[in-house]
């Protein structure tokens, strides 16, 4: 009968057995992590690593690492199936130029926000009272001169150090090029 092993746990071959047409074993290696249903999982795995070396790979490990291994595994095959160079250090790489120019206008707004606060222009009088009616906005108008300044010094100084460590970063020449 067609799909029915004997010896076999399952009915069916797991992925990778399927995948390269052999005989799924009682102790193959390969069947928890890579079910029937989900072939194009391992044979993504396969084209980048080869079965033979995910094979060894997973050998080595304890049986409690495996299966976060084969996520790895899978996630990088398929990043590089999608960029072959980088990889998944090309998807990293460009998520944290993502951050820094985040964190940049982040930065910039924050700058508006404090340029607005200490020179506020004609029209701003309405939103300077909406913000007076706001319990942490009360506090901060209750605060002595000396707090206020000290207060906003310290921002300032966060400010200019997020810029700062900003341009440091978007200086920083790419490992990839």
């Amino acid at each position: 009968m067609a799909g029915v092993q004997s010896g076999s746990s399952s009915a069916t071959p797991c992925a990778s057995c399927k995948l390269l047409r052999r005989r799924c074993a009682r102790d193959c290696v390969f069947a928890p992590y890579f079910p029937p249903e989900d072939p194009h999982r391992f044979a993504t795995v396969h084209r980048v690593f080869g079965a033979s070396n995910v094979s060894k790979m997973l050998q080595e490990l304890p049986v409690a690492q495996r299966a976060d291994a084969v996520s790895s595994l899978v996630y990088e095959a398929t990043a590089r199936m999608r960029d072959p160079v980088y990889g998944c250090a090309g998807a990293i790489s460009y998520l944290q130029q993502q951050v820094a120019q985040l964190q940049a206008q982040l930065a910039v707004a924050q700058v508006e926000i404090l340029q607005r606060i200490h020179h506020p222009s004609p029209g701003a009088a309405f939103h300077l009272q909406e913000l007076q009616q706001r319990p942490e906005q009360q506090q901060l108008m209750q605060m002595d001169d000396d707090d206020k300044v000290y207060s906003s010094l310290v921002m300032q100084n966060d400010l200019m150090s997020t810029l700062l460590l900003q341009e440091a970063c978007l200086k920083k020449e790419s490992l990839w090029t």
